[in-house]
């Protein structure tokens, strides 16, 4: 594919398609980078700072914006920062457990899925992580990791925030070395994502 952004982009649009459809793909290119949520950045995370770097509105009340560290674009990214948000009737576990199905269904063509979830019994949010893989049009691989942070929004504009840090390795040994520290980066990418504090959207 001539953009590997679009090899696999599973976002909160697809897993609550079924409860809120959009207009448009979640993986349509937009002209520049827009700040849409009051979170223009650069957002620090794990001590790396990331710049806006795409932001999209592929449909009602649904809102999407990347962020990527100096250097790094979001068409061949290795690490990505995701804030996005879904107005509606929407609890962040209903988020969360449409992507899972949508992962279940992943299973049949991708054989390295694999998903785990966690609750926080003090408030609302879920946070999921899952790995996922493709393969190019010279079919090398790609692999991702990722981790999604839901929580739902009360109040008088209900709805779900995801806040996520995507991890990316392209080439066959590339994708090897980064399974075999996927261990090590998981454990310190969930720990880091639990505890940051979730960006203020406007």
């Amino acid at each position: 594919m001539k953009n590997r952004r679009a090899v696999f982009r599973i976002a909160l649009s697809i897993a609550v398609a079924a409860i809120m459809p959009v207009s448009q793909s979640p993986i349509a290119a937009a002209a520049e980078a827009v700040d849409h949520l009051g979170v223009p950045g650069p957002l620090r995370f794990d001590g790396k700072s990331f710049a806006l770097a795409w932001s999209a509105k592929p449909g009602a009340g649904y809102t999407k914006q990347e962020y990527v560290p100096t250097g790094q674009k979001v068409e061949t990214y290795e690490q990505m920062l995701l804030v996005e948000r879904m107005a509606g009737k929407l609890k962040a576990i209903d988020a969360a457990r449409a992507q899972m199905q949508m992962l279940e269904k992943r299973k049949a063509s991708d054989p390295l899925v694999n998903m785990s979830l966690i609750q926080n019994p003090k408030n609302s949010e879920v946070l999921l992580d899952f790995i996922v893989s493709a393969k190019d049009r010279d079919g090398k691989v790609i692999v991702e990791w990722n981790a999604y942070r839901y929580a739902t929004i009360e109040g008088a504009e209900p709805g779900v925030m995801l806040f996520g840090v995507s991890h990316r390795a392209y080439g066959n040994e590339n994708a090897k070395a980064f399974l075999g520290q996927l261990k090590t980066l998981r454990s310190a990418q969930i720990g880091a994502l639990a505890g940051a504090d979730m960006p203020k959207l406007r």
